[in-house]
């Protein structure tokens, strides 16, 4: 964690900052490594403090030795007097983060707070986010188990589906599997898609039965010591028809593509655009809606974005996914999603889930 708190006041200087007060739970516990529900952290040049209730007092002690540990109370009262001993003048605060209620009660305890030297809170945002894009060697053996236990409890559902079972069947299965692998939970709930359901990205698994035929999109992931895995594949369930022929090879195609060209230095629209392009040729570009891909770690969706819209730099040490997909409204759709790691400049995939277009 230390060098992580290195890190993070090098930012101070870079935003023109006395200190931070970081109240985003993921980015809390990236710094400090504390797991609580609540509190905050409030660090300076030469401070460091974490603040938080009588609940978690002792567990902050634990995990967070780099830190002092301050007990806090009703009152916000703490802030403006953490911040006079630490001389900070301007203390930045998460803006997108903080809600306008939060934020006014942090304002008005500044502004009756007595003998103290009174801050002034600056918005800022992705400060402590964009250290996390950037994964140390701990974060990715995290995110390299729970992309694996993915792998495995797909390996142990996909040959046992079939014709008759439901969409929520497959899902609790592929729950079950991955809990007795040891994920603490899911990273969202499981999307399972049958036939015609497969053209919404983000269908909830529900009671439609999988018929002879059907494509199934399958999208999934778990959390294993606070890090989310994310991963999709479609499978066919029977014959394939023309149709999924055509837009399963397309989708594989942008995919494979994408991986294999994706460069350290390249920006978040130039990958995007690889795989954009051959769907597009393909006839479909209308029908690829979403981004190609995004960060993942304490979050399933973070820094960096892989989309149309993103100037941002990929670098090395970043993990996202590359996840290209047609929807076709009436049919169904296909996508699939690796996680990579950028390292020596080019992509290592860390999912090991086969493609094959078949569920066995």
């Amino acid at each position: 964690m230390r060098e992580r708190l290195n890190r993070l006041r090098a930012a101070l200087q870079e935003n023109e900052l006395d200190a931070i007060l970081v109240s985003t739970p993921e980015n809390r516990r990236y710094v400090s490594g504390f797991t609580g529900s609540a509190g905050y952290l409030l660090v300076s040049e030469g401070d460091a403090v974490l603040a938080t209730d009588f609940r978690y007092v002792e567990q902050a002690g634990q995990q967070s030795p780099g830190f002092r540990v301050h007990e806090v109370r009703a009152s916000l009262g703490w802030l403006p007097q953490l911040a006079s001993e630490m001389g900070a003048k301007r203390v930045g605060f998460e803006s997108t983060e903080m809600t306008y209620a939060t934020n006014a009660a942090f304002l008005k305890a500044i502004e009756d707070a007595e003998g103290v030297n009174k801050p002034e809170l600056v918005p800022v945002s992705g400060v402590v986010e964009k250290l996390r894009a950037i994964k140390d060697a701990d974060e990715l053996a995290l995110l390299t188990r729970a992309i694996h236990i993915g792998d495995e409890a797909f390996a142990q559902v996909a040959p046992t589906i079939e014709p008759g079972i439901t969409e929520k069947e497959i899902a609790w299965e592929l729950e079950k599997v991955m809990r007795e692998r040891g994920t603490e939970k899911l990273g969202y709930d499981i999307i399972v898609a049958a036939g015609p359901n497969g053209a919404l990205p983000h269908h909830r698994a529900d009671d439609t039965v999988v018929r002879d035929g059907d494509a199934i999109v399958i999208d999934m992931g778990c959390v294993y010591e606070g890090y989310t895995s994310d991963m999709t594949r479609t499978v066919l369930v029977g014959e394939a028809d023309e149709t999924f022929r055509r837009v399963y090879d397309t989708v594989l195609r942008a995919q494979l593509e994408a991986e294999d060209l994706v460069r350290s230095g390249m920006t978040g629209k130039e990958l995007d655009t690889i795989a954009r392009d051959i769907i597009a040729e393909a006839g479909y570009g209308e029908a690829f809606g979403h981004s190609l891909g995004h960060g993942i770690g304490l979050e399933v969706h973070e820094e960096p974005r892989v989309s149309a819209m993103s100037d941002q730099v990929l670098e090395d040490g970043m993990v996202f996914t590359i996840e290209p997909g047609i929807y076709l409204s009436g049919w169904g759709g296909v996508r699939i999603e690796d996680n990579v790691v950028l390292e020596n400049g080019r992509a290592r995939i860390i999912t090991t889930t086969h493609k094959r277009e078949r569920a066995v």
